[in-house]
């Protein structure tokens, strides 16, 4: 397993996060129960929204999310290329199709209402809207949009826990939001995820799918809350347990304080790129909202190959990575989702020429300086071979 001198991500967990595991473990209770409640309150209150639902991870709450929503078999979504392949595989696993959108431009990687608008059909379920890196996809025109269609919206947030658009909560913005907590996330519980939302009756549906469809849970029955159950609709073993929980206590609670070094972090980089190289392409400068800066993109010139930059970064001991293939190039999806006739040039193009390079909180800025002078060497490399 390589050493490498400066990571992509990296977790930080402190006394608080053992302390707080340990005590799950002392207490002998385990699964789903109090330490889930509070941290469910806890979210739904710092993301303002009347219902929350901890569970096992990112892609179950989006799919959850999808059968809350009603999508199904003859439905179709729409939603980006440019994300992680949950996203679409939520909606497949529900019988829809995925139907996939062009995002802004090479400034702004979010999801475009112009394309959504292209693509709106009959068979038209749902958006599912992704807050790439971090940064606010455009709420207001979208939801509105999705208002006069009646189209149900669902917020992608596995990037943007703690960020927003005037001052409202990204995954309170949309029907349902949807959080992961994976280890490479804004705050980690290794794995985990939240749905959160404002409408009861979709509440009352997620919590019904999250544990078995049943009306009463071991927690309910252990503190003497319910004898037995009834099973009312076709659910899933979605849940989240005890451990994860206190550890989304504790990380929660510096969110905040995270968030804003990944800030200070983000704009050291953006600052070291306009005045030393100029040559790379930074997306995102003066977006609009509050940003979770989850990650740190670049697009590369057109003339490097990114397979060959990367491997001079590996060589410095520097890791990089590149968010995303697109979904529709995946050998499995070739085959379920057609995209023949949709526009997807911007994505394309994003997709071939992005890297992104290290970002998490206990990043000290000489390693930001190490990255980008690194950089600077292996532009002048690539660059003088090209004259």
């Amino acid at each position: 397993m390589k050493k490498w001198v400066v990571p992509l991500s990296d977790i930080d967990f402190r006394q608080e996060e053992t302390l707080a595991v340990q005590q799950v473990i002392n207490s002998g209770w385990l699964t789903m129960g109090e330490k889930t409640v509070e941290f469910e309150q806890d979210f739904g209150k710092f993301i303002d929204v009347k219902y929350a639902f901890a569970v096992a991870n990112g892609t179950v709450a989006l799919h959850m999310a999808c059968l809350a929503a009603g999508i199904g078999p003859g439905d179709e979504v729409i939603l980006p290329a440019l994300t992680f392949v949950a996203t679409a595989n939520a909606v497949l696993y529900c019988g829809a199709k995925p139907v996939f959108a062009d995002v802004v431009s090479l400034d702004d990687f979010t999801i475009s209402l112009e394309s959504i608008k292209k693509l709106k059909s009959p068979r038209t379920k749902a958006i599912i809207v992704m807050h790439y890196g971090g940064y606010p996809c455009h709420m207001e025109e979208i939801l509105l949009f999705a208002r006069e269609n009646k189209l149900i919206l669902i917020e992608d947030a596995a990037h943007a826990p703690g960020a927003s658009l005037y001052d409202i909560r990204m995954g309170a913005w949309g029907d349902i939001g949807c959080f992961s907590f994976f280890a490479n996330k804004n705050m980690t519980t290794g794995e985990g995820g939240m749905v959160t939302t404002n409408d009861g009756e979709m509440a009352e549906k997620l919590k019904k799918l999250r544990s078995h469809g049943m009306t009463s849970l071991t927690w309910d029955r252990h503190k003497g809350h319910a004898w037995s159950y009834d099973v009312v609709s076709l659910g899933f073993n979605y849940r989240i347990d005890e451990i994860h929980s206190a550890l989304g206590i504790e990380q929660l609670k510096k969110l905040v304080e995270f968030n804003d070094k990944r800030k200070n972090i983000v704009q050291d980089y953006q600052t070291r790129f306009l005045s030393g190289i100029p040559e790379m392409k930074i997306p995102f400068l003066n977006h609009p909202g509050q940003s979770a800066y989850h990650l740190m993109p670049v697009l590369l010139p057109p003339s490097i190959d990114r397979i060959v930059f990367m491997e001079h970064m590996k060589t410095a001991g520097i890791q990089t990575s590149f968010h995303y293939p697109p979904i529709y190039k995946f050998s499995y999806h070739k085959g379920v989702i057609n995209t023949k006739d949709i526009d997807l040039s911007i994505t394309e193009e994003i997709a071939n020429r992005e890297v992104t390079l290290p970002l998490y909180p206990k990043l000290k800025m000489e390693e930001v300086q190490f990255v980008v002078n690194t950089i600077r060497m292996i532009f002048d490399i690539l660059l003088k071979d090209q004259d």
